[in-house]
């Protein structure tokens, strides 16, 4: 009960602060799919140039290019769905294609040279996850021997595996202009933990925040890994790790479980949060952190670019590809002197729910069976 206490009185803070403040603005991309479903922006470069997703009548979801309006579905013979991940500043884009037999196959993507699929480690699928701007491609594969792993593909070369935290399984998920790489890898024990891979040091263990699991999902140009972790209390936090040690970002949003998804080369960090069957979305930024809940900003954040522009979609009966300018006004600021604010609102509601229990302690159990 005091785990679902925290989160009501944290979502009253909420609504308590939030008066007088302007809600965040989004931007629809006008991606309108002709499969009459919705749609989502997976990334975006400062050129405008989008990797985007647009879902069919039956709920399936399809890769595609998206520039000055302009929509190209990006598919490869005998696909029945497929996702867009990444797109670096030339407008190569990343992606898998699922094919009729079941199988997933990473493919590159540009409008100089179409479609490129880019096999697997010896097995038969392989998913991409992300790109720099040099076409070093990264994501996972099966092996001949049916074990997922994480791989680097470079122009001209085959696929890399870049092996194992000393388990069977790791994913990589995004990737730097350093070459640098980060994802997820099985340890000795069966654990789950965020890696940091380079050509000099191998396949480096991030550690966790206290729990037994954690992932990396991107890093940036100065090596800061963002992912997220799971806690002592097997809650999730996000967090950032600056080369040194993790930074607990879901300490600071205070409740909920927090899942880190991007990170700009400003160190500009976005992700989601969930609170019981809250969804929000946050950006953290000038050691501030930005709360916005998914009907007042973006209730997918996928991608944050150096244009400051927070990449997803919103949601209103479906998805609709859209942006965010990463310091659009919060529904909550968790920064500066607004941090003593919330605080002083969180003892003033625990107090009130301290005499609300004692008085009304039997309906409460009654009613809600905590």
């Amino acid at each position: 009960m005091r785990c679902a206490l925290r989160s009501c009185l944290f979502l009253l803070a909420l609504s308590v602060l939030a008066g007088g403040e302007a809600a965040a603005t989004t931007h629809s991309l006008g991606i309108s799919s002709p499969l009459q479903g919705g749609s989502l922006a997976s990334d975006m470069n400062a050129s405008g140039q989008v990797a985007a997703m647009i879902e069919d009548q039956k709920g399936g979801w399809h890769a595609a290019f998206f520039e000055k309006g302009e929509l190209i579905k990006l598919e490869t013979l005998g696909e029945t769905e497929s996702e867009a991940k990444r797109i670096n500043d030339k407008g190569e884009l990343i992606g898998s294609s699922n094919k009729k037999d079941g199988t997933w196959t990473a493919f590159l993507y540009s409008r100089a040279t179409g479609m490129q699929e880019l096999g697997t480690l010896g097995g038969a699928n392989s998913h991409g996850a992300a790109l720099n701007n040099a076409g070093s491609a990264v994501g996972f594969a099966d092996t001949a021997n049916g074990d997922w792993h994480a791989f680097l593909h470079q122009p001209g070369e085959p696929l890399k595996d870049l092996g194992t935290l000393g388990g069977k399984i790791s994913y990589a998920s995004g990737i730097n202009n350093r070459e640098q790489v980060v994802g997820t890898a099985t340890t000795e024990d069966g654990s789950r933990h965020a890696f940091l891979y380079d050509a000099a040091r191998g396949m480096v263990d991030l550690g966790t925040l206290g729990g037994r699991y954690s992932s990396a999902t991107a890093i940036n140009d100065k090596g800061v890994v963002v992912g997220t972790s799971e806690m002592k209390d097997r809650s999730w936090h996000a967090f950032v790790y600056d080369g040194t040690q993790m930074k607990d970002l879901g300490l600071v949003i205070g409740a909920g479980d927090s899942f880190a998804t991007a990170i700009n080369n400003a160190g500009h960090v976005v992700g989601s949060v969930e609170i019981g069957e809250r969804h929000l979305s946050f950006v953290w930024r000038d050691n501030k952190m930005l709360l916005h809940p998914s009907g007042k900003g973006l209730y997918l954040t996928n991608a944050i670019n150096d244009a400051e522009q927070v990449i997803g979609a919103t949601y209103d009966r479906g998805l609709n590809a859209a942006t965010m300018q990463s310091n659009a006004a919060p529904f909550v600021d968790l920064g500066g002197t607004k941090i003593l604010s919330f605080n002083l609102i969180m003892v003033l509601l625990a107090g009130t729910v301290v005499i609300f229990r004692k008085r009304f302690r039997g309906l409460f159990f009654r009613t809600y069976h905590f």
